[in-house]
């Protein structure tokens, strides 16, 4: 293949996620590969599909400029695995549940092997007989569909997706089902069903119950047979109160994702895959890629006709991926080829508007969005029909069943999460806006360092306010918003997701949905923290008359794992937690403590439990560190509670909390050791950056965000849910 001639220059975070997660490696760990050499081991494992062509080499090559310049990139598990031994591509599958016991132990297989290669899994818990109900061939009782889930979350929880990608499931259970408000309920305890997003499949019927304040049946799965009923506007109360609480389950709008099933002879959706945006049969699999909008902005105006070049070869790149692919399991293969799925999606929308002057949250940015998803499926299908005519159109095709034009693909189009892939394009993920404009990192010793946007940074510059005083206001307090600084035009072009409104965030999402997405969209609605049920309940109702297929709603802090971030003082340039009296502080009988579950270098979970003085400052730290008889893990107990001594001593003699950094930074051997572990959390009370809370990210204890429907790390590139 012959070289593109204009190097890309990557940017630091690119690099360092590349060099983590994606970068082919020796024996010793150390990477073998370059962007430039994985693009081509991708593009010459994708081409190959049609390596008797004339076009062959010219193919080749187009892909390759494809990646190489970001200006689309497929989804995970093909930029690590194509080329390589393992050669599974696909992000996503969702596999059937049988109501037997050989049906549930065999998706459980079929879903450790999917895991093993890097693809989540969807599950539909619906077909399972309720709890208590009769089982003739034991004349027992059934345990319910909630008891089995347990058994695939254990699964998931020790197959790791074979070092790279974490084990990913979505649980779904029709609003129907006998059993549907223990499923409600079940994630209230954080605890339980780590590995699983949980969604309620929500019908017509109910939602038309919900609105007339009447009941609904419950119907026996095992038997078809209406079994009693239940009040729908307290189910849907419920089901408010739980997402108010923590995020979940999210809503599945399942008679809207049928209305859409591009081939009902083969059957119904039941489930999605872990962050909702593909609505698959069972043992349909889906191969996903993203345009990079940022790159299609020149002079101020869209650049259709480039844009439509790069469709054209992304949609015959993931219809390759098909043939190119080794599916984990036959039948899986089988249906796949049947239908032929794949899903165009885009990433950088923010800085598309960006570049255009346009506010994510205004009707012109909206109607931008939609002119925009409108386009690529226009000109995605366009290509699948012409793919069809030179390679035949996908087998379950039927001129009399499907009223569409005999086309290459299913389904064209959907807007999955971009997690890593966003991060190596440089841009905003998915239809997501920006999550912040300015923010403080904190490094070794103490140091901060500000980190701006790009677009943000340049048009200060050109406009005349820039400065690092107002960066740093900026960053602490979250947003560009309220700055008599900045002029009000770009305050509203640089909203960020906490800044645009829950309302704007859905009507974005219902107009993608409406223009161009034949699947569906991950995409998370944020709310703040002072957000009330009313408003959870609001936002339900307004996804569902706009035609969302499905909705994920935060309310900011939420999530019990979730640390504070104190804000800095009002004095300028000091931190909350800074002086030193040399007086040991004397503290009350009672403390407010926060716990933190962090996992450390042997996959081990571990309880970090800060207790707060009224001034939401730390004052003692302990550890919980579960262990058996074993005499290294006794020690190892040992030596994390002294530590956690030693600084709780420090803080009630309020050392500088940048004096305990430093020294934990120093003794730190490990990025998930104890030291570590600590230096993060305290560098996040320190930052004041964030708004309200921070996650913490368990493979570098950096700071995590919720977008996109899951929980993501922009320090390394870990998503919960890819």
């Amino acid at each position: 293949m012959t070289p593109d001639l204009t190097k890309q220059e990557l940017t630091k975070t690119a690099e360092t996620v590349l060099a983590r997660r994606y970068y082919l490696k020796d024996a010793s760990g150390k990477p073998v590969e370059t962007w430039e050499t994985l693009c081509k081991r991708v593009s010459s494992a994708v081409a190959e599909v049609d390596k008797d062509s004339d076009q062959f080499e010219a193919l080749r090559e187009s892909f390759f400029r494809m990646m190489y310049h970001l200006d689309f990139l497929p989804n995970s598990p093909c930029l690590m695995n194509a080329g390589t031994d393992l050669g599974q591509l696909s992000a996503c599958f969702v596999l059937p549940i049988e109501d037997s016991m050989d049906g549930i132990f065999t998706a459980i297989r079929n879903g450790a092997l999917v895991h093993k290669t890097g693809g989540g899994t969807g599950y539909s818990f619906s077909r399972l007989r309720s709890r208590n109900a009769s089982v003739r061939s034991t004349q027992g009782v059934a345990s319910g569909p909630l008891s089995f889930a347990a058994v695939f979350d254990a699964a998931t929880e020790t197959i790791k997706q074979g070092g790279k990608r974490r084990g990913a499931n979505m649980g779904v259970l029709r609003i129907d089902h006998p059993d549907i408000m223990d499923f409600i309920s079940a994630k209230e305890d954080q605890e339980k069903f780590t590995n699983f997003n949980f969604s309620v499949a929500i019908t017509d019927d109910f939602m038309q119950a919900v609105e007339t304040g009447s009941e609904y049946s419950l119907i026996e799965p095992s038997s078809g047979e209406d079994i009693g009923s239940l009040d729908a506007a307290s189910v849907f109360e419920k089901i408010i109160d739980l997402a108010w609480h923590n995020g979940e389950p999210g809503v599945l709008f399942i008679d809207a994702a049928n209305r859409d099933n591009m081939t009902p002879q083969l059957g119904d959706f039941e489930a999605t895959n872990p962050c909702g945006e593909q609505w698959l049969l069972p043992y349909e699999s889906c191969n996903l890629g993203s345009l990079n909008l940022a790159n299609y902005v020149k002079d101020g105006e869209v650049d259709y006709k480039r844009m439509e070049g790069t469709v054209r070869v992304a949609t015959a790149f993931l219809d390759n991926v098909i043939d190119c692919n080794r599916f984990p399991i036959p039948e899986i293969k089988e249906m796949t080829l049947k239908t032929r799925k794949i899903g165009m999606g885009i990433m950088g929308l923010h800085d598309m508007l960006i570049q255009l002057g346009l506010p994510y949250g205004s009707e012109e940015g909206r109607e931008k969005a939609a002119e925009i998803m409108a386009f690529v499926r226009a000109k995605a299908e366009e290509r699948s029909c012409e793919l069809a005519e030179e390679k035949g159109a996908f087998p379950a095709y039927d001129a009399k069943l499907n009223d569409y034009p005999a086309r290459r693909n299913a389904a064209l189009t959907s807007i999955q999460p971009t997690g890593t892939v966003s991060m190596i394009g440089d841009c905003a993920s998915g239809c997501e806006p920006y999550f912040s404009i300015v923010m403080i990192k904190n490094v070794m010793d103490g140091d901060r360092l500000i980190l701006v946007n790009k677009y943000f940074e340049q048009i200060a510059r050109v406009e005349g306010f820039f400065s690092e005083e107002l960066m740093k206001k900026v960053a602490d307090s979250g947003t560009v918003i309220g700055h008599d600084e900045i002029p009000e035009q770009w305050q509203e072009v640089f909203r960020t997701a906490q800044d645009v409104r829950p309302e704007d965030h859905i009507q974005m999402q219902g107009i993608l949905q409406k223009n161009g997405v034949d699947s569906s969209i991950s995409k998370t609605i944020n709310l703040p923290n002072s957000a009330t049920r009313e408003e959870v309940k609001l936002s339900y109702l307004m996804g569902y008359e706009l035609g969302c297929k499905g909705l994920t709603v935060y309310r900011d802090g939420s999530r019990d794992s979730q640390v504070l971030n104190t804000k800095a003082s009002e004095n300028e340039g000091q931190t909350a937690i800074v002086s030193s009296t040399g007086v040991k502080k004397s503290l009350p009988d009672m403390l407010s403590a926060k716990r933190y579950r962090v996992k450390d270098q042997h996959q081990k979970s571990v309880y970090i439990i800060v207790c707060f003085d009224e001034q939401e400052q730390p004052m003692e730290v302990f550890a919980k560190f579960p262990f058996d008889n074993r005499v290294d893990l006794k020690d190892k107990s040992t030596m994390w509670t002294t530590t956690c001594r030693l600084v709780s001593l420090a803080l009630r003699f309020n050392i500088p909390a940048s004096e305990i950094i430093k020294q934990l930074d120093r003794s730190s051997g490990h990025m998930l050791d104890l030291p570590a572990q600590l230096s993060k959390l305290f560098k996040s009370f320190m930052a004041g950056t964030q708004h309200g809370f921070a996650a913490i990210c368990p493979e570098c204890s950096g700071t995590v965000v919720f977008e996109e429907g899951c929980e993501t790390c922009h320090d390394c590139g870990y998503s919960k849910c890819s």
